[in-house]
């Protein structure tokens, strides 16, 4: 009787059957005589909405809060409800006596079967494919290894509590806090930390009060030195007459060199790609937003074969991998197959590259053998695919080896300081030689061979007037990093190192938590940066300290790697019943939180109604609609440009023979694209009468009826 093995996506459904010699077609499966192999299309089971679970929540009132059920069933996702019954059928067929749980190699990857065994009622035994990898030998090792079921209950118990505790939190939270303010608020255990991350970080650019200061350069002839304070060590002066007086006195006259000093230094190879780190410098690099450069590394992985599982927190590969990679170097081509080569056929085994005690379910993300040429990329796969490769060559390659010099210059009293770099072994530098580095360096001077005691004429001082820079606009990438960081400033220290190794959400989830921050409308992208939106930060202010701090998913974080770690199920269950009564009491706290909130912020009104709010999440996020929906007269507007009245909808101020033919607009939303906030109807009447806004640090101004923004 055949075994039936359960993939997690029809095209990883295909390989396996490709490699296990499975041929035949049936009803959404692969057979074979020994093996039927079936796929879900990602989720097939979820769970329930929560009119489906008790019929007095399908109204969104505080009476029904909170929502506390004892047990939160689980239902099959109406879209792949036949893939779902096809499963199910082979699940419980006589024909099978067996299961393989074939699912991604993963906390959500194991969370996917198991629901799925658990709708379809079936009580047969099965093992636990485990791979990293989308290789033909890869596929065939992990058959040759298959594990029990039991090895992964753990780690079940622990998806199932991330899944039931984001429900209760979400439903809850959003809820609550929705009907208090009359505006659709999405409240999440990780987006709201992460959204409160953008909010601190645009209101700290705001307050933001930068100063001038001055730098004064001094030309040696053969090398230049900046003015530096004795006491402050300080190359900037915020005293533009100290500079000037200094600037006289060194004029035409001999300086003389007070300290050189030269050391040989060394800069590490870079570590292995896990998946934010990826993240971050194919934004950096390329500009991808998170979830593309997830998808590109998915495709790799899964389509082409060429990548590990790139779900990945790990940046080490496990000893036993050694002879792999030898392989794998073997097979790259470019410019990559003669640095390669250069390590094989023995290549070194450095700590840095090779520890097990740094691996958690999945290796660092690494190329597979497969030689990139035999696949079709597109142009964006080729880069991904690039960055990886020349990544692991660059990882086993020795040392930078520089010389770092620092001299200090004195004349008449006054100090000078040059700095250098001389490089004097590329090393694993020379892997990026052609411009493939994602990190541009500064440039430095290469400073002269100087001694204690030498003199140089000064031929030159100028004076540089410059302004303290405010803090940086959060990017993908130092988003990213910021979430992956979050919680080391906490005092405490055992969730401080939780934390180092979770941060807010997972790897595999941050792309996809940035995503929700903006088709709810809390943060918008300018260019590059993120910048949260005066809805998203009214939601941080109103939200209590619990929800948009960093410590809370600290200490959820914490319990959900201790139950997953369980040495048996027995265990597993005892600590996730403690936690889910801990997470009950906690999405009551947030309905309790939103009926003290403050009176003070006004969010602007918005419809809720039918399951889960649906109708309005799908007018928030942009759906079309009439351009006279909610529309009402602005007394005192007078259009520009045609002398008409104005008018104001949910989105924007614009004439009222706007259906004759007039353009004219002022939207709500102008100053929020550059960081600012959002345009009320005192700012248009403001605009109209030709005054300016400020909105946030962003001035806004009408100039021949088109709005300017600066």
């Amino acid at each position: 009787m055949p075994t039936l093995i359960v993939a997690e996506k029809p095209s990883v459904a295909r390989d396996i059957a490709r490699v296990l010699g499975v041929k035949g077609k049936g009803e959404g499966c692969l057979v074979g005589e020994k093996y039927i192999v079936t796929w879900a299309l990602g989720h097939l089971v979820a769970i329930c909405d929560p009119d489906e679970i008790d019929p007095a929540w399908k109204k969104w009132s505080r009476e029904t809060l909170p929502m506390l059920p004892e047990t939160l069933k689980t239902k099959v996702l109406p879209k792949t409800r036949s893939q779902f019954s096809a499963v199910k059928k082979l699940m419980l067929s006589k024909d099978v006596t067996d299961l393989i749980c074939a699912t991604d190699s993963g906390r959500e990857g194991e969370l996917i079967f198991r629901y799925i065994y658990h709708q379809a009622g079936c009580k047969k035994p099965f093992r636990r494919l485990w791979i990293s990898s989308m290789t033909d030998a890869a596929i065939r090792e992990g058959f040759a290894s298959l594990r029990p079921s039991a090895e992964y209950d753990a780690l079940y118990e622990s998806a199932r509590c991330r899944s039931e505790a984001d429900w209760l939190v979400g439903m809850n939270g959003s809820r609550a806090f929705t009907i208090r303010y009359g505006a659709l608020l999405s409240i999440g255990r990780v987006q709201t930390p992460t959204l409160a991350l953008v909010v601190r970080r645009d209101r700290e650019i705001e307050a933001f009060v930068p100063r001038d200061y001055w730098e004064l350069t001094a030309s040696f002839g053969d090398y230049t030195g900046l003015w530096m304070d004795p006491k402050t060590k300080e190359t900037r002066s915020f005293r533009r007459e100290t500079l000037e007086a200094a600037q006289a006195a060194v004029r035409g006259k001999t300086a003389r060199v007070r300290e050189a000093v030269r050391e040989m230094k060394r800069a590490r190879p870079p570590q292995l790609y896990d998946l934010t780190t990826l993240q971050r410098e194919a934004n950096t690099r390329f500009g991808f937003s998170a979830k593309k450069t997830l998808d590109l590394a998915q495709s790799l992985y899964e389509k082409h074969k060429l990548l590990t599982y790139p779900r990945t927190d790990s940046r080490c590969l496990p000893d036993d991998m050694a002879p792999v990679i030898a392989k794998t170097l073997g097979s790259l081509e470019g410019d990559l197959a003669g640095y390669a080569a250069r390590l094989l056929p023995s290549p070194p085994r450095p700590r840095r590259v090779y520890d097990n005690a740094k691996i958690s379910d999945h290796h660092a993300i690494v190329p597979t053998g497969v030689p990139a040429s035999r696949r079709n990329l597109t142009a964006d796969e080729a880069k991904l695919f690039d960055m990886v490769a020349r990544r692991l060559v660059a990882a086993l390659y020795p040392d930078y080896e520089y010389e770092a010099a620092r001299v200090i210059t004195e004349c008449e009293g006054h100090l000078f300081k040059s700095t250098g770099n001389t490089p004097m072994k590329l090393g694993w530098r020379e892997v990026y030689a052609n411009g493939q580095s994602e990190k541009k360096d500064e440039e430095e001077q290469v400073l002269p061979d100087l001694r204690e005691g030498d003199t140089r004429p000064v031929r030159g001082a100028r004076i540089a007037q410059k302004k303290e820079k405010p803090p940086a606009r959060l990017t993908t990438a130092t988003l990213l990093g910021q979430m992956e960081q979050a919680g080391r400033e906490l005092d405490d220290e055992e969730l401080r190192e939780t934390m180092k190794d979770s941060g807010l959400g997972t790897p595999a989830t941050r792309a996809a938590i940035i995503e929700r921050l903006k088709q709810v409308g809390y943060i918008v992208e300018q260019g590059k940066s993120i910048v949260s939106t005066d809805k998203g930060r009214k939601l941080v202010d109103v939200a209590p300290e619990e929800l948009v701090s960093a410590e809370t998913t600290g200490r959820w974080e914490r319990a959900l790697n201790k139950m997953a770690r369980a040495s048996g199920a027995a265990e597993a269950e005892a600590l996730a019943e403690r936690f889910m009564g801990s997470i009950r009491r906690y999405s009551a706290f947030l309905v309790e939180s939103a009926d003290r909130a403050s009176d003070a912020v006004v969010f602007e009104k918005e419809e809720y109604r039918g399951r889960g709010g649906k109708k309005a999440v799908r007018r928030f996020t942009g759906a079309k609609k009439s351009p006279a929906s909610r529309q009402k007269e602005l007394p005192g507007g007078v259009c520009p440009l045609c002398g008409g009245g104005i008018v104001e909808s949910d989105r924007a101020f614009g004439c009222a023979r706007w259906r004759e033919g007039c353009k004219f607009t002022i939207w709500k939303n102008a100053a929020e694209r550059r960081g600012g906030r959002a345009l009320d109807a005192a700012d248009a009447l403001a605009l109209l009468r030709g005054e300016s806004c400020d909105k946030g640090g962003v001035r806004v101004r009408l100039a021949g009826g088109i709005v300017k923004v600066e």
